[in-house]
C-alpha cells in the first residue's frame, strides 16, 4: 500500500481524511514521521499555505506529501475569515472563540451565505498538483450539534437542514469541501499508479 504523508497535526482532519481515503492509501500524519515542528502558514492564499506545508515535508523528510489549507468564506464579511479562519479570534486557534467572533460580526445581518473551501497541494516526484473543493451554505444564528470541529456547528450546507456538526461523520465526509478535494486527489493518484 502506498504511503502518503498528510502534513497536519490536526487529529480531526487526519481522521476525516483517513476515513475518506479508506484503504486505498496508508496516510501518515506529521507525528508518524516525527515531524514535531509547527510549519508556518505565512501565505495569503489557501494554495500558498498548502504548498508551504507539503513542500516543507517533501524536501525535509523525503515522503510524497499532501497538505491542505481550508477556511470559511462569509459573503457579508467580504470573504473573511478566509485564510485566517483558524486564527480568526487570535493566535490560540480556539474554535469556540472563532465562532463567537463570527456570530457577533453577523449579528443583525440578513445575508448569512458562506462557503467552506479547501485547497490541497500534493508534492510527489518533484512536481506539485493542486486540488480544490468548495461547499456553500449558510451560517446559523447559534451553534447546533456536537460533532465535527472548527466552524461545523454554525454551517448548514445547501440542501440540508442540519449543520455539519449535526451530520453523521460518514455523511459529512461524502459532501464536505475536504471530501471533494480529496476525491480529486484520489482520482489523480489512481490515474498515475496504473
Amino acid at each position: 500500500m502506498k504511503e502518503l504523508v498528510f502534513a497536519t497535526n490536526n487529529k480531526h482532519k487526519l481522521e476525516e481524511v483517513r476515513a475518506i481515503l479508506k484503504n486505498r492509501f496508508k496516510v501518515l500524519g506529521l507525528s508518524d514521521i516525527s515531524c514535531n515542528e509547527e510549519i508556518a502558514e505565512t501565505a495569503d492564499t489557501f494554495e500558498g499555505n498548502a504548498l508551504l506545508k507539503a513542500e516543507y515535508v517533501y524536501k525535509k523528510y523525503g515522503f510524497p506529501c499532501f497538505a491542505d489549507d481550508s477556511g470559511l468564506e462569509v459573503a457579508a464579511l467580504n470573504g473573511a475569515p478566509g485564510v485566517k479562519s483558524a486564527r480568526y479570534a487570535g493566535e490560540t486557534k480556539n474554535s469556540l472563540d472563532n465562532i463567537q467572533k463570527l456570530l457577533q460580526e453577523l449579528q443583525g445581518v440578513q445575508n448569512r451565505s458562506a462557503c467552506f473551501r479547501t485547497v490541497i497541494a500534493l508534492m510527489m516526484d518533484d512536481q506539485v498538483h493542486y486540488f480544490d473543493g468548495k461547499i456553500c451554505g449558510t451560517i446559523t444564528e447559534k451553534p447546533r450539534g456536537s460533532g465535527g470541529f472548527g466552524y461545523d456547528s454554525v454551517f448548514v450546507p445547501e440542501a440540508y437542514l442540519s449543520t455539519f456538526a449535526q451530520l453523521r461523520p460518514e455523511e459529512k465526509n461524502k459532501i464536505s469541501h475536504r471530501a471533494i478535494a480529496i476525491n480529486k486527489l484520489i482520482c489523480h493518484l489512481n490515474k498515475n499508479s496504473e
